[in-house]
């Protein structure tokens, strides 16, 4: 099987390698769909403690189940799979209690069990009796189906800032999850979406979602604009879904009392210290948050969403490219001139 192998930082190579052997309680995937995400891009310029090179990234990902071993009973040969990030260990208290995205052994796809830059990946036991492994309806196509992935992590943020009726919500940053977070906080009972973008590329894109206001961050003031929207009282949430310090920084600025703020995108090691005055989350009495990754519930829950079109993923894929071409996707995506890049290892 052809597989691109992270070699070194900055270093993948395309190798043609066996086809992994199935044992008794695994399974074999026949990779048909895998989206590049931005930790594969971290990883790949930086690195991760936990990726032990040579290496096959890759956590987005969807295929066909080909093979089964003879104790496997939960899935079935020729059946299509959504498969997540995070594995929980099934062992320690946080796994025990449905939080095995807070392991503290944290095993994921594509960081200690080999991911989906590849035609063929190997369902090791853990994966598939503990982890995110959902069969998808055959309306969904492959590519929409990996993108569970990155709307399980979108659901686990959510529920942390207990989103439920009636709350207005502000949105900042509107890549692929923010995208994904106008349409899932309307389903899960928003009253007003406000989406914040600085990129006019993603802005347009993001207009297909149908946000209630759409704020240009470059062009205007964002607290300024967010409390206008909100007859002065701030929102009820806000997410930070791009990885910068001022949006953190907004955001518990504009947060109504009482409101919750999830700080959703991850910073650069390089990113100065965040500067807030603790005082006005002690006199709005809000709650600060933060979410990463998510657990097994909510990749099914993001693979049923899909399938019934609560939340729509088929906008936000504007590059596909086949394994041999995984170089020009990762440039493509660095230079940020799409949303949601897929590979299909095996074509299409």
């Amino acid at each position: 099987m052809l597989a691109a192998v992270l070699k070194n930082p900055n270093t993948i190579e395309l190798e043609e390698m066996p086809i992994p052997e199935v044992t008794s309680d695994s399974a074999l995937l026949r990779v048909e769909s895998v989206a590049l995400c931005g930790s594969d891009l971290r990883i790949l310029r930086h690195g991760n403690p936990r990726v032990k090179l040579p290496a096959i990234i890759g956590h987005e990902i969807s295929g066909t189940i080909v093979k089964t071993g003879s104790a496997v009973s939960k899935f079935k040969e020729g059946q299509r799979v959504a498969i997540g990030a995070d594995v929980p260990c099934g062992i320690c208290k946080w796994c025990r209690n449905g939080m095995g995205n807070n392991c503290k052994i944290n095993y994921a796809v594509g960081y200690q069990i080999p991911g989906g830059f590849a035609q063929y990946m190997l369902l090791p036991p853990l994966l598939l009796k503990e982890g995110p492994v959902t069969p998808f309806h055959n309306s969904l196509s492959f590519d929409e189906a990996a993108l569970a992935e990155p709307l399980a992590c979108a659901i686990n943020g959510l529920e942390i800032v207990n989103m439920c009726l009636g709350k207005t919500v502000v949105i900042i940053g509107l890549g692929p999850i923010g995208c994904m977070m106008i349409d899932l906080a309307r389903a899960m009972g928003a009253v007003k979406v406000i989406a914040v973008q600085r990129s006019r590329l993603r802005m347009e894109i993001a207009k297909t979602y149908g946000a209630d206001v759409y704020i240009a961050s470059e062009e205007e003031d964002v607290v300024k604009r967010c409390l206008e929207e909100t007859e002065g009282e701030g929102p009820d949430i806000v997410l930070t879904t791009c990885g910068s310090v001022e949006s953190h920084e907004q955001a518990i600025q504009m947060v109504a009392h009482r409101g919750y703020v999830n700080l959703f995108g991850g910073l650069g090691k390089d990113a100065r210290p965040l500067s807030v005055l603790s005082n006005t989350i002690h006199y709005k009495e809000c709650f600060v948050t933060g979410s990463h990754g998510s657990v097994p519930r909510h990749h099914e829950l993001a693979v049923r969403l899909l399938e019934r079109g609560r939340v729509r993923v088929k906008p936000l894929i504007t590059h596909s490219f086949s394994l041999d071409r995984i170089h020009e996707a990762f440039e493509v995506m660095e230079r940020r001139e799409g949303m949601k890049i897929i590979l299909h290892p095996n074509g299409q």
